[in-house]
């Protein structure tokens, strides 16, 4: 099995996945969630990078040298079981092999390799077809554990998943310390009585009577140097009367106060502890003694702070990263000015030089970027994306203007090459949301062009959010309607101006929504957008359908361009004509003028084919386009509508009248009967007549219902 060129390098997006999944798990150390969570979560995160594989966490016991699982939580109990107590070793799977000789393994087909030799059944068991190992290591190099990847196919890692192998085994060994050190200050806390806490003892007027020999340890000094002093004698400076006030405050009232606190040693540096002060009181309740334990974790904080360091600062440049700049605008009451800049072509430059080279790159830009154009303070993002943040108001244009000359005229000068770097910008000003709306600069920039700036502007935004908003309202509600038939056919009677009566009804489609029937108007759009117009017209075909099968009346249904391209109309159409037994003489389709105009080939074989079946063609809202007449005499129209905006005031406007007057004469020339749509008024039914229009459709007449209805008769 060969590897193809891209398994050889690692993408920017795919450095930004490992980013990812550093940024979440050195959060959550930062937040001191459990270790289990913490260990979980990585594996799940592996996870989503490999699909169909799971990922798993082993270690060796100390006793007894043998290893098991300590997290893996896509694998079942019963692989668990399996996994328990297994001795490192040259046939001790991918694992075992990864401890025993302290490198990873890769291991193609572990139905043959060797390196699987004792675990062959857990393979066949489990369907583990390939798997990935790499050791984890301590602070003396020697391998404790093991980070896999176990996939249910056979495959060799790419270079993208041997490093995220690699950052995985490095942030369990990071955890475990972590945990080893949470441990020990939970013993540090509870065995007073083996020395390993700090104690001070106290009388009532707070002077030191008593320490123990680890708060010596802790602190060089000899005990005759501190009994009969008072405490303030380690008093750092670092904390503000506040916070002193505070704690007696608390002692006084509550009789006990626990906290960090940092305090000074002897030699003058600095120790931080978790302190507790309990109040001993006597028989009368009055105050005897205090007693301060308290556990030194200096060397904890210093850890902390270096996850801290880790999960807000980017390891390429050494800036601060996305989500150091999110808690800044987070915590900050401020305006501010924020300005993203995206690298121009910046995958060319990796494709080019080469990754490491294009760290290099990054670097010196970074540099570039921080100490050239007066910010508060830089930022790197992601792969190719950096941020200025400034305090307050700027005159952003200018200060793009700025950095554009800079780079006109400066080059990156990295090893032997030199080059010349260029920016797209997007930019925001303010309190809320800068970065989420500099971010939609950024991408209105892009679709400028390379090289261009956007400044957000809300009243824009805004606007588009709302567009946005309505199009996923809509989209819930029309997908909801489907799913649970609440598309329905509604019908409007169309009046025959000879007879004196209805003979005609148009169907419409509505989506009854609670006791509310929404109109075209409201999903009409929305389901041309999601490509679901096929899917509506299949349904009102089906309900009028079966509606109809109880009425004689001739009918209309609204077929679109839509339709028609998915080239399903003549058999469908045939089918429920069979499924109803209702005769294709009694349906008329009605298409929009632009589809008949068109002429595309596979809508006019289409159309043909309907007539052909028996189905009549009527042209829908015309006059509403440049019409191709010569077209509709070809297909045979068997009914020409009048587009509603010429007949709704056709009593009244002269513009109306004769367009209305022209297309009835075509209309009555043509032999081909005509439909005024939008009949609202007599005077407008009026001057209908007047011109010897066949029909008319409008709310004078009928107004669309569940069923068939003729409101005059």
């Amino acid at each position: 099995m060969s590897s193809s060129t891209e398994d050889l390098v690692i993408t920017p997006e795919q450095y930004d996945k490992i980013a990812e999944i550093q940024y979440q798990i050195l959060e959550k150390l930062a937040y001191n969630e459990s270790i289990d969570v913490i260990l979980n979560s990585l594996c799940h995160l592996a996870e989503q990078l490999l699909p169909n594989a799971v990922a798993s966490i082993m270690l060796i016991d100390d006793q007894s040298g043998l290893m098991s699982v300590l997290s893996a939580p896509s694998i079942p109990q019963a692989g668990i079981d399996a996994l328990t107590n297994l001795k490192p070793g040259p046939c001790g799977g991918s694992c075992g092999n990864a401890i025993f000789n302290n490198e990873a393994q890769y291991v193609l087909n572990t139905f043959e390799d060797n390196r699987w030799a004792n675990l062959r059944q857990v393979a066949y068991d489990f369907n583990i077809c390939s798997c990935w190992s790499t050791p984890i290591r301590n602070a003396n190099d020697k391998a404790i554990g093991s980070f896999a990847l176990s996939s249910f196919e056979h495959r060799i890692p790419s270079l993208f998943h041997k490093k995220i192998l690699e950052i995985g085994a490095t942030i369990i060994s990071i955890v475990l310390k972590k945990k080893y050190k949470e441990q020990r200050i939970l013993l540090l806390s509870t065995a007073i009585k083996s020395a390993s806490e700090g104690v001070i003892i106290t009388d009532k007027f707070n002077k030191i009577v008593e320490v123990n020999p680890a708060f010596r340890r802790i602190y060089d000094y000899a005990e005759s140097d501190i009994v009969g002093k008072s405490p303030k004698l380690f008093n750092s400076g670092k904390h503000n009367k506040v916070f002193y006030q505070k704690m007696w405050q608390k002692i006084s009232t509550k009789g006990k106060w626990q906290g960090e606190i940092i305090n000074k040693r002897k030699d003058g540096s600095y120790v931080t502890q978790w302190m507790s002060i309990t109040v001993i009181r006597n028989e009368l309740n009055q105050v005897q003694n205090y007693v301060s334990i308290f556990s030194d974790i200096t060397e904890l904080k210093i850890v902390q702070q270096q996850i801290i360091e880790n999960a807000f600062t980017d390891p390429v440049t050494h800036l601060r990263n996305k989500a150091f700049l999110e808690q800044q605008l987070l915590n900050s009451n401020n305006n501010h000015s924020l300005l993203l800049l995206n690298i121009n072509n910046f995958s060319y430059i990796n494709a080019a030089y080469g990754f490491a080279m294009g760290d290099k790159i990054l670097k010196a830009t970074a540099l570039t970027l921080e100490h050239n154009f007066e910010c508060h303070q830089a930022f790197r993002l992601n792969s190719d994306e950096f941020a200025l943040l400034y305090i307050g108001k700027i005159d952003i244009p200018v200060v793009i203007k700025k950095i554009q000359k800079f780079n006109y005229t400066t080059l990156i000068e990295v090893d032997d090459i030199s080059l010349h770097i260029t920016f797209t910008y997007g930019a925001a000003f303010g309190k809320k949301n800068i970065l989420k709306n500099a971010a939609l600069a950024l991408k209105n920039a892009k679709d400028i062009g390379k090289n261009r700036y956007y400044i957000y502007d809300n009243q824009a935004e805004c606007a588009m959010q709302e567009s946005h908003s309505h199009f996923i309202e809509s989209n819930n509600r029309l997908h909801s309607a489907i799913e649970q038939s609440r598309i329905l056919p509604y019908f409007q009677g169309v009046y025959d101006n000879k007879l004196g009566q209805i003979t005609k009804f148009e169907v419409l489609a509505r989506i009854k929504e609670k006791d509310e029937i929404l109109s075209p108007f409201y999903f009409i759009e929305t389901a041309k957008l999601a490509g679901l117009i096929p899917e509506v017209t299949r349904i009102i075909i089906d309900k009028s359908f079966n509606i109809m099968a109880r009425y004689s009346y001739d009918f209309s249904i609204n077929i679109t361009e839509d339709d028609l391209s998915q080239n399903y109309l003549v058999s469908y159409l045939k089918l429920k004509c069979s499924q109803y037994k209702i005769s294709p003489s009694r349906v008329i389709l009605e298409i929009l003028e632009g589809v008949s105009a068109s002429g595309k080939k596979s809508h006019s074989i289409q159309l043909r084919q309907l007539k052909e079946n028996g189905f009549s063609l009527a042209i829908d809202d015309f006059g509403t386009e440049y019409s191709n007449f010569e077209r509709i005499l070809d297909l045979e129209i068997d009914y020409i509508k009048i587009d509603a905006k010429y007949i709704k005031d056709i009593d009244s406007n002269t513009k109306s009248y004769e367009i209305s007057r022209a297309i009835a004469f075509f209309a009555s020339n043509s032999k081909i009967p005509c439909i005024a749509e939008f009949v609202h008024n007599s005077r407008v039914q009026k001057v209908v007549n007047e011109l010897g229009i066949d029909y008319s459709q409008g709310y004078y007449f009928s107004e669309p219902t569940a069923l068939p209805f003729d409101k005059r008769l």
